[in-house]
């Protein structure tokens, strides 16, 4: 197409498409927005005054670490606390509470397959979407960096696979050997296809059903080849995702040995990740979350729909909003690639700040192992930031849970008299929103500050070492706190 086709006029329109693209936007299927009630909200003080003050925050206790911190002990069992705790398992088995529990976990899994499949077609009033999305995917994850790595006990897929095993013999043993250079790399495919189906998969309820039988299906032909407990360890992605939120909670469950105490996010100190493979999976947990509140953002939009190039509009011969219907399979798949290279951006920025950590602290160490050692640390950020993207929906959509108990399949039932309770959503005020998710992000990043620090301790010989090479580490959390509170911000700002 010509240059000249971008003329003045085209300028001019797209200016004018401007407010189009919003509404445009605003229409695309999405997940549930969880920072928007309908109103526009201004932010009380000005968004570079959030900015500063959480940097400054940030520093502050970076320095009060790096005062009072000491490099952590080995870690070694606590004999008393899980004593107490394996006798405590003892009697939970002998009134046959794990058992119940996971036949509970079973059927909210059949029962979510089931009410997909042949009750209302409404996602608002039936109980798969409300109790997956939001009680399981949402609630139950929060839930687990509390008190442990529980779903180790519960998964329904692996109770699923132990009663195919009492049939068939040999079944959970495997056929071949698990592949050690595979790692968590399946696991973490899995985790961006499901990432993929919940942000653009537009699921509903009958759907849902169709993608929890295909992966139950995955998990048990799974199972079949490599084996229960490798493909349970490395390959089944709620595992591997619930048992790195599990290494921040006070509470230490490890099956068949009990529950211990311990500080909070002290598990993160415990082990480092063992393979990149891991630490990739752990980037996405954190670029996954971030990319969600990104594409919500009106600067991204403008970016593909107003073509600030030029060059699809010099291409297209017009504005490319004007060719939205054409170009709308062009941006899922634009958005699904940037999706599936965000972590490995994520990966070369943190490599890019661990060999400056290197540098500054003249470690011995290779950058692969820092790299692997300081990946943890990224944890709590992580979690933060996936709590204040999503928490509303606990109180808009996930209350209802207890009406929807009552009438799973949306057909008038009351089965046990809650069906009038809670049908109602709780909506916060904003600006009650914005602070809470402030401070939550404020708290992850100096959680994480912490915990890179002590680990420096430890790889690094000598205090002085150890908080030369955190500087960089600490550039990094000021940027990352400094980013996602701006993508929290675009929304409210723009009245979206």
């Amino acid at each position: 197409m010509p240059k000249s086709a971008c003329s003045k006029s085209a300028r001019v329109e797209i200016r004018s498409c401007t407010a189009a693209l919003v509404l445009a936007g605003a229409a695309l299927p999405s997940t549930a927005a969880a920072h928007s009630f309908g109103r526009i909200y201004n932010l009380p003080v000005p968004f570079w005054m959030y900015a500063y003050g959480a940097a400054a925050a940030l520093v502050l206790s970076f320095l009060v670490v790096a005062w009072f911190g000491t490099a952590p002990a080995p870690a070694a069992p606590a004999a008393s606390g899980q004593q107490s705790g394996v006798l405590a398992l003892r009697g939970l088995r002998r009134l046959h509470v794990p058992q119940l529990l996971r036949a509970l976990a079973l059927s909210g899994l059949l029962l979510c397959v089931l009410t997909g499949f042949w009750g209302t077609r409404d996602p608002y009033r039936n109980f798969n979407m409300t109790f997956f999305w939001v009680v399981f995917v949402l609630g139950f994850a929060w839930l687990t960096a509390l008190v442990g790595d529980v779903y180790a006990l519960l998964n329904p897929w692996r109770t699923l696979a132990a009663l195919v095993g009492r049939v068939w013999t040999d079944f959970t043993r495997g056929r071949i050997r698990y592949p050690r250079k595979l790692a968590y790399w399946p696991a973490l495919a899995l985790y961006m296809v499901f990432i993929w189906v919940e942000l653009f998969g537009f699921t509903r309820p009958q759907s849902l059903a169709g993608w929890l039988t295909g992966y139950t299906l995955l998990n048990l032909s799974a199972v079949w080849l490599f084996g229960a407990a490798d493909w349970f360890r490395y390959g089944e992605f709620f595992g591997v995702f619930l048992r790195l939120l599990g290494r921040m909670a006070p509470l230490d469950y490890v099956p068949g040995r009990g529950v211990r105490l311990r500080a909070p996010f002290a598990g993160l100190l415990e082990e480092k990740a063992d393979s990149t493979s891991l630490l990739v999976f752990v980037l996405f947990m954190l670029s996954s979350t971030a990319f969600d509140g990104l594409r919500a953002t009106v600067p991204w939009y403008r970016w593909f729909w107003t073509d600030p190039t030029g060059l699809l509009t010099a291409w297209l011969g017009q504005p490319p909003i004007h060719a939205y219907v054409q170009l709308r399979p062009y941006y899922l798949a634009y958005e699904s690639l940037c999706l599936v290279l965000s972590p490995f951006l994520y990966l070369a920025v943190y490599l890019l700040f661990v060999a400056l950590a290197k540098w500054l602290g003249r470690s011995r160490h290779s950058l692969h192992e820092l790299a692997l050692s300081f990946g943890y640390s990224l944890l709590p950020i992580a979690l933060v930031y996936n709590v204040t993207h999503y928490y509303t929906l606990i109180l808009t959509q996930g209350v209802k849970i207890v009406s929807l108990l009552s009438d799973p399949f949306g057909r008038g039932w009351n089965l046990f008299g809650t069906a009038g309770l809670f049908r109602a959503p709780i909506l916060p005020d904003l600006g009650t929103v914005w602070h809470t998710q402030v401070g939550l992000i404020l708290f992850g990043h100096v959680v994480s500050v912490w915990i890179a620090h002590l680990e420096a301790l430890r790889l690094f010989p000598g205090r002085g070492r150890a908080l030369l090479s955190q500087l960089p580490m600490l550039v990094l959390m000021v940027a990352f706190t400094t980013a996602g509170l701006w993508i929290l911000a675009q929304p409210i700002q723009q009245g979206r």
